[in-house]
């Protein structure tokens, strides 16, 4: 289970965090990756939204990845990593999906439809991603 878990923390944050780190570093070739949403497509307000969002996360992001290293290393500290990180990822996937559902929901352009839904899913999956590794995290140390 720890190998399975680990490798999943990995590759499932790798993704969020390249990711968004990609698109922080070099936004028009992210864009052109499908990594985030062209300017032209989407609300000025909620442009500079993901910019900022995209700086945070290339900084904070980085926490759950480590924590699937450190727990298919075998060490301890994994479950701290695995508490911070989830809790960022819940709030990652949280954030990003509400305040997407609530512009739509507003009448505001935040990209087009087919690039929505696959955001919302990738943002719900680092979401329970975040919430599993917490409650793996939080077993491990009781």
């Amino acid at each position: 289970m720890d190998v399975f878990s680990g490798i999943a923390l990995l590759v499932l944050g790798i993704l969020a965090w390249a990711g968004q780190t990609w698109s922080f570093l070099a936004p028009s070739s992210a864009q052109a990756l499908k990594l985030s949403e062209s300017q032209e497509s989407v609300e000025p307000v909620f442009w500079a939204d993901i910019r900022g969002e995209a700086a945070w996360d290339a900084l904070t992001l980085w926490t759950l990845p480590a924590a699937g290293l450190l727990l298919l290393m075998d060490q301890w500290q994994w479950a701290y990593f695995g508490l911070v990180g989830g809790a960022i990822y819940v709030y990652f996937g949280g954030r990003g999906i509400f305040t997407r559902v609530e512009m739509m929901r507003n009448g505001f352009r935040v990209g087009d439809a087919s690039s929505v839904r696959l955001g919302l899913v990738m943002l719900a999956i680092w979401g329970v991603a975040g919430g599993l590794a917490i409650a793996l995290a939080a077993s491990d140390l009781t």
